[in-house]
């Protein structure tokens, strides 16, 4: 009798560190994921790129090193976004795609900065809409970065709390990463003059 008591005992445990095991399976693949969903923004970014460069090169002749540092911040970020895509969640992979992001995002910056110097490309309607949709596609990646984040939250958050935290040390579940773009205007105070 206390042998089939011992063996209850012992299966109930495996099964309990089987449940544990699974949820955070389950929450690692949730972030992943969600990472799937910031691919596919972005790609959808980075192909809208070239032809709001190739719009603006029409009329922005003397701005070529404007344009070329558009599609050199792009490149970087597509090399990001395929380190990122390796293994989402690592450190150093997020670290890269933030940073590149943020780069293109600045260039992205000085280009519509630079465009409105040309009424004539301003009113061009294929650069109204490819600039609505790069807008449109900002707002979809921001949705899909947060997500993502909150997947991230929800895995760590599992893969820290105690008991899991044993089960996730035994298989070596490491910590993932916050996918955070930072935009260098946002951090910046705003300065108010009534003169």
């Amino acid at each position: 009798m206390g042998l089939i008591i011992f063996l209850v005992i012992i299966a109930a445990l495996a099964f309990w560190a089987v449940g544990l095991y699974n949820g955070l399976i389950t929450a690692r693949n949730g972030y992943k994921n969600a990472f799937a969903q910031i691919d596919v923004q972005l790609t959808r970014r980075y192909d809208l790129i070239p032809n709001l460069v190739e719009t603006a090169k029409g009329y922005m002749k003397h701005e070529r090193e404007t344009l070329e540092a558009v599609i050199q911040a792009r490149n970087a970020a597509m090399s990001g976004l395929s380190a990122a895509k390796a293994n989402p969640g690592d450190a150093a992979a997020m670290q890269q795609l933030a940073q590149s992001e943020g780069a293109l995002g600045a260039t992205l910056g000085r280009l519509f900065a630079l465009a409105e110097a040309y009424p004539d490309l301003k009113a061009n309607q294929n650069m109204m809409q490819l600039s609505e949709e790069l807008t449109s596609t900002e707002n979809k990646v921001a949705f899909a970065r947060q997500a993502f984040n909150d997947a991230v939250m929800n895995y760590n958050n599992r893969r820290e709390v105690f008991p899991n935290s044993i089960v996730a040390g035994m298989f070596n579940f490491q910590a993932a990463e916050l996918l955070q773009i930072e935009a260098p205007e946002k951090r910046e105070a705003v300065k108010v003059s009534f003169t």
